[in-house]
């Protein structure tokens, strides 16, 4: 099969488009031939690697995959070649006590497809029969595959954990990435009031496009917590999504009394420092998350094949072309999801 491969750690140029012998399923799993494949920023951050990750190279980036079915392996129920199907990407055992419980996303033997198994910039993958769920006859896979990772992840974080009610309010620090993107459509979708702080004019109209009702723009005005602050009559906001981390002193000053500061990532870096005050004074709740569970899962692609949410696709490249669509997303210029197309 044609494949997107790194022999080793490094920037854009250690992405090869390569021949690899095609997969074949083992004991509940499944091969899709993939049409569809979406970039997320976990791609990049493991093509250059960090302590403690180890890595089979060559290794294939890639944990959004959308396809068809073309085998499956022993005792798999329910899914026969023909299937066209999108692909949860969070791979969990099963059977320890929290994905007995239902909580699969904080398994003990937690994987992400693409992370530390292969992923899906190939021409097949080989996934559990479990993390596949049917597309809708005719739906774009492209979009189903672009709304997977980051609407999932989104979906947790802000419904699931952040608890997020109609008529709230919620500030997404961040126009134009997946998760953000993801949580103002969502947050739109449940009733909320929503403010986007974004850095040029072009990333805001993403945000518009979804149906943001206040836009900041930090090029024009870094100081956007007082902003927020003024707008809401000295309030602050019920929710804000802060994905960046080093941003967090001003998404504390955003925040209302009692509000909550929901993460999934930290894009800005690991390690930052904010005023501990702001936290116990202002009875904050600071709620993180990892990706999502299978019912959730589920719940996402029925809203999104349903049209009540609607991921915005930014180009489609040719899984040749893996290494300049990279580069494209490490840069910031994407304006939506950034998709392959595999033949």
């Amino acid at each position: 099969m044609k494949a997107i491969v790194f022999h080793k750690h490094g920037d854009s140029q250690v992405l090869e488009y390569s021949q690899l012998p095609d997969p074949e399923p083992g004991p509940g799993e499944v091969l899709v031939r993939l049409e569809a494949a979406a970039l997320n920023g976990v791609d990049i951050w493991v093509r250059k690697g960090w302590p403690g990750l180890k890595l089979t190279f060559p290794h294939i980036p890639g944990a959004d995959g959308a396809g068809e079915v073309t085998a499956v392996g022993d005792g798999v129920a329910g899914w026969t070649p023909g299937d066209q199907v999108v692909i949860n990407s969070n791979l969990s055992c099963g059977q320890c006590e929290f994905c007995l419980d239902g909580y699969d996303n904080r398994c003990v033997d937690w994987d992400l497809l693409g992370e530390t198994r292969r992923g899906t910039y190939a021409q097949y993958v080989v996934v559990p029969a479990a993390n596949l769920y049917p597309l809708l006859e005719g739906f774009d896979k492209h979009t189903a595959t672009a709304g997977g990772l980051v609407y999932h992840t989104a979906w947790h974080s802000l419904i699931t954990r952040g608890n997020l009610r109609p008529g709230e309010s919620v500030l997404v620090v961040g126009a134009s990435g997946g998760v953000n993107t993801a949580s103002i459509d969502i947050a739109k979708m449940s009733g909320a009031t929503v403010f986007v702080v974004g850095s040029n004019h072009n990333k805001l109209q993403v945000a518009a496009s979804l149906g943001a009702d206040h836009l900041i723009d930090r090029s024009k005005d870094e100081n956007w917590s007082k902003v927020i602050y003024q707008m809401t009559g000295k309030r602050g906001v019920d929710v804000v999504v802060d994905n960046v981390g080093t941003t967090f002193p001003s998404s504390l000053r955003a925040v209302r009394k009692g509000g909550r500061i929901l993460t999934v990532g930290n894009t800005g870096g690991p390690k930052f420092e904010f005023d501990n005050r702001f936290m116990f004074a202002k009875h904050i709740s600071l709620i993180g998350s990892t990706m999502g569970t299978h019912t959730e899962f589920a719940k996402v692609m029925q809203l999104i094949f349903s049209g009540r949410l609607k991921p915005v696709l930014d180009r489609t490249f040719p899984l040749s072309d893996a290494r300049i669509a990279q580069e494209r997303l490490e840069k910031g210029e994407q304006l939506g999801k950034i998709t392959l197309a595999i033949a």
